[in-house]
């Protein structure tokens, strides 16, 4: 799902990417905003708080604001620098970014309830989920080759509009390939909604330590990936070895 690149990717592979971390991101954004406040998958909307504390010359909020988008920004870019440059092991070098989204997630689930909601404790915790954001989003914008964006809704829902559009608008024996687009968008968007809520939800009962949701979600992406393939391996080896023996 992430180690396949280039030509060896497939549908398949994004669809579940698609599902697995737009579920992952949803859950964020919604429990993160309940916890601190702050919207914590995407930098839209502290643009315009931004340039809200700036016209109000509240200095001090304008340069958190600005602090959380150099972070998303930060993010964005060491794990854009760790996919391209990580060497002859390239298709397993997302792990090194989901290993750090998950010591993200691991501290804010631990350390939540020392949260007192102060403007530097906010800056903290908000910001860590907002650089652990910005690596998944790169990350999975590259693996997929900018077909899947797992953080924020508002392209999805453009290009599915526009999809929308073009089906309605094409011949039948074109349809194809747009409906592939289409249930695609759709997965994002229904995997997204669903993180919203189950974080919503379960951050109601178990405060904090419903982040451990999305640990176990990032670590099953990455015990499918990394192990999958060698436990496959290992059945063919011993497949063989038994059928020499007969």
């Amino acid at each position: 799902m992430l180690r396949h690149l280039g030509t060896k990717r497939t549908y398949a592979h994004n669809v579940k990417l698609a599902s697995l971390l737009s579920l992952t991101a949803g859950f964020v954004n919604a429990a993160g905003f309940l916890g601190f406040a702050v919207l914590t998958t995407n930098v839209t909307g502290h643009a315009a708080l931004f340039a809200e504390r700036i016209a109000m010359q509240d200095w001090k909020t304008a340069r958190v604001v600005a602090l959380w988008m150099v972070l998303f920004l930060a993010g964005a870019f060491i794990s854009g620098l760790i996919v391209s440059k990580i060497g002859r092991n390239q298709r397993f070098s997302y792990v090194i970014p989901i290993l750090i989204e998950i010591a993200i997630l691991l501290g804010v689930a631990l350390l939540g309830y020392k949260y007192n909601h102060t403007l530097v404790a906010k800056e903290i915790f908000a910001g860590s989920l907002l650089f652990a954001m910005g690596l998944q989003n790169s990350l999975v914008s590259m693996v997929s080759g900018s077909v899947v964006r797992t953080t924020h809704l508002t392209g999805t829902f453009t290009d599915l509009g526009i999809e929308l559009a073009q089906y309605f608008q094409y011949k039948r024996d074109d349809r194809s390939t747009l409906k592939l687009r289409i249930r695609l968008r759709t997965v994002i968007i229904f995997f997204f909604m669903s993180g919203a809520l189950a974080g919503a939800y379960l951050f109601r009962y178990y405060r904090f330590y419903a982040f451990f949701l999305p640990i176990v979600i990032l670590l099953y992406t990455l015990v499918y990936d990394v192990f999958r393939i060698a436990i496959k391996r290992y059945y063919r080896k011993i497949s063989t070895r038994l059928k020499r023996k007969k």
